[in-house]
């Protein structure tokens, strides 16, 4: 459910409209102490409005189109000052960039102006603030694309004429709060925002767990570290043991399985690096991830495949309960093998795929040993373009460079083909589809990221069952039975299904847990910088 404002109901409460009235009040006092009309809208003030919005086309056509008349200066307005303010005010709960929308320099204008001008200048300060705010709220306060060309987000930004039409002509506060993120994901993190932002005023968590892993059956102080950080965490119920007992390997396995570590119940390296991250480290990858959910303009009803890269998982939500999940792995960390972030639509599948080599495998990797050896990667058909066999023989391979090299690859269906049996298909621009593979064995690793980009799955052909099971009751038969004839065939569904590849380093898990990834790109280190630059920090801000 979203967040209400003025005083969202998880911190604030009546601050911000109190205040809010304050401010209209000295605002009209001002006015009447310097003894003008406090609804006068004379040529000065439209002339100072014009002036201070003359760098901005839509603020300066809104004023035009309603000649000049005020949005939040004028008596009559104290209820969108309210709306505004209160908005303000809880920028910085909500993780955005509070210097932005220079709440304290409109608070000083509203008690300092005296002049027609003077109010026609914070007419449109105040405008500006409006529209920064709504803009960064419900669609994001940063453009990924130049901070990352991996994140491939259509951001949806609200129209600036619709936001002010919107203010003007309807209830401020409802138009506010109908602005918020209003999945329960979003919900939840904030709340996680502030029981971290308390948790950091109290301290934290206690010492942190001096290095050398813990097992089962060790004593000592080390283990008194480890039981009392993971008390203060929430993971074990208060116990004065001193010893590396049952309660603690289990409260150690529950930590593991929320922060995607292998759940073995001994605290090695990752599990204490993990343990020892401190409340402040949480909260910027919280605040990242409120980030992304304000870029995820997306229906969260019905059907969807969400394939989080950091958990290296990808699962089937029907109505927003997870009804089929399995492992997968995804794009190697090298920057130009990296799995980028996207939403489509899945509209089939491949059962028995041939493989259609990328350009960037083929001359990047096989022309150089074709130069060499005519005959090696002997798997592969070598195609011209219109995917016709051409005969090795036939080709002068060391005639070629990488960017004259005319022919493709193409790997037939088989049993050691690169896309195992199955292939999920979303067309897009980057090539980028769900598959089997015959490398079972990466599956057992708890970070998986080998692949050139695609995302390969542990369990393909359940997968495929549970995808097509509710448009054919006999998929499963059927299925086995296409596997079986060894071509290749395509499956349509008879109804597209969303497909989101995100990266969350932190999201809600359910029963209340808060599950943390580890920044297997180095992604949200570069959000967090630039969140950081534009002046959000992992600490409180509301006072």
């Amino acid at each position: 459910m979203p967040i209400s404002l003025p005083g969202h109901g998880l911190k604030t409460g009546v601050r911000g409209l109190l205040s809010s009235v304050a401010l209209g009040f000295v605002l009209a006092v001002g006015l009447v102490s310097a003894g003008l009309p406090v609804a006068a809208k004379s040529t000065a003030f439209s002339q100072s409005l014009a002036i201070a919005a003359a760098d901005d086309e839509e603020v300066a056509a809104w004023y035009r189109d309603t000649a000049y008349d005020t949005l939040w200066t004028g008596p009559e307005d104290a209820a969108r000052r309210q709306a505004l303010i209160a908005a303000l005010e809880t920028a910085g709960d909500h993780g955005l960039p509070v210097a932005r929308y220079d709440l304290a320099g409109i608070r000083a204008a509203l008690a300092s102006a005296r002049t027609e001008g003077d109010l026609g200048r914070l007419e449109v300060k105040m405008t500006r603030a409006w529209l920064d705010w709504a803009r960064d709220v419900s669609s994001g306060a940063l453009d990924p694309a130049k901070i990352d060309s991996t994140i491939v987000r259509e951001i949806i930004r609200p129209d600036s004429y619709a936001l002010l039409r919107a203010i003007a002509t309807r209830d401020p506060a409802t138009v506010a709060r109908r602005l918020l993120p209003d999945s329960d994901a979003y919900v939840q993190l904030m709340k996680t925002r502030f029981d971290l932002e308390e948790l950091s005023a109290a301290g934290g968590w206690g010492p942190q767990v001096p290095a050398g892993a813990l097992e089962p059956g060790a004593t000592g102080e080390r283990v008194v570290i480890l039981r009392d950080r993971l008390i203060a965490m929430g993971w074990l119920s208060p116990t004065p043991t001193a010893v590396y007992d049952r309660m603690v390997q289990n409260a150690v396995m529950n930590f593991q399985r929320a922060h995607g570590l292998p759940a073995d119940g001994v605290a090695g390296g990752d599990t204490l690096a993990e343990i020892n991250k401190e409340p402040e480290d949480r909260m910027k990858s919280v605040l990242v991830a409120m980030e992304r959910e304000r870029w995820m303009d997306i229906d969260r009803a019905g059907r969807m495949i969400w394939v989080n890269l950091t958990d290296f998982s990808a699962e089937i939500i029907d109505d927003g309960r997870v009804t089929f999940r399995t492992r997968s792995v995804i794009g190697r960390e090298e920057m130009d093998r990296r799995t980028p972030e996207f939403s489509d639509m899945m509209d089939h599948m491949v059962v028995n795929p041939s493989w259609g080599v990328p350009r960037s495998i083929i001359v990047g990797e096989y022309l150089p040993l074709l130069r060499s050896n005519p005959n090696a990667v002997s798997h592969m058909q070598i195609v011209d373009r219109n995917g016709r066999v051409v005969p090795r023989g036939s080709v002068n391979f060391a005639g070629y460079t990488a960017r004259s090299f005319p022919f493709g690859m193409r790997q037939p269906p088989g049993d050691n083909n690169a896309l195992g049996k199955v292939k999920f298909m979303f067309p897009n621009k980057h090539n980028i589809y769900l598959h089997d593979t015959p490398a079972k064995s990466l599956f057992a690793h708890d970070k998986r990221a080998y692949s050139h980009g695609c995302i390969r799955l542990a369990d393909p052909f359940d997968f495929a069952h549970a995808l097509f099971r509710n448009q054919a009751p006999e998929i499963e038969s059927e299925f086995n039975q296409t596997l079986k004839g060894g071509r290749e065939t395509p499956v349509k569904l008879e109804k597209k299904v969303p497909i989101h590849l995100v990266y969350f380093t932190a999201y809600p898990q359910g029963h209340g847990v808060m599950g943390y990834r580890r920044d297997v790109y180095g992604r949200d280190a570069k959000l967090w910088s630039a969140l950081s630059a534009e002046g959000v920090v992992a600490r409180t801000v509301s006072q």
